[in-house]
């Protein structure tokens, strides 16, 4: 590998399944560099894979990799769990009120595609048994 160049991420640790996201270049962010085995291949240990798994699980319940931050330094930092530092709690309680918001929003929609299908429902039934006679796009004739 050529210093400068971006390398792509493999498979991870064993049990961590694939990369949630493929991070390049491993300067900054906070990431560490690769630790190599003796025959060159990228070594992780158990500390990397509960990282990995942390970030995995908050991605799989709709956390941004920017969000997943305060929990990997809460498990850097030496805490058992990613979400017992208070930043970590900070990012969970943010997460809950765009969560609310969205269920909010989903519940308004949900509402309004009721009333256009009891409006529908109630037009249609009105014109029995068949509902209203379909119209010819063509000549505006029914």
């Amino acid at each position: 590998m050529q210093a400068g160049r971006p390398w792509l991420w493999g498979l991870g640790p064993p049990g961590a399944g694939p990369p949630p996201r493929t991070p390049r270049n491993t300067r900054g962010g906070g990431r560490r560099p690769a630790r190599r085995a003796e025959n060159g291949y990228r070594s992780y240990d158990e500390d990397d894979l509960r990282l990995l798994q942390q970030i995995r699980t908050l991605q799989d319940f709709g956390f941004d990799l920017e969000e997943t931050r305060p929990f990997v330094d809460c498990l850097r930092a030496g805490h058992p769990a990613g979400d017992s530092c208070p930043a970590s709690l900070a990012v969970y309680r943010r997460k809950l009120d765009e969560l609310d918001a969205l269920i909010g929003q989903l519940v308004s929609v949900r509402a309004e595609v009721g009333a256009q299908l009891a409006r529908a429902e109630l037009e249609a039934s009105a014109d029995l048994p068949g509902g209203p006679p379909p119209r010819c796009e063509m000549g505006g004739q029914p």
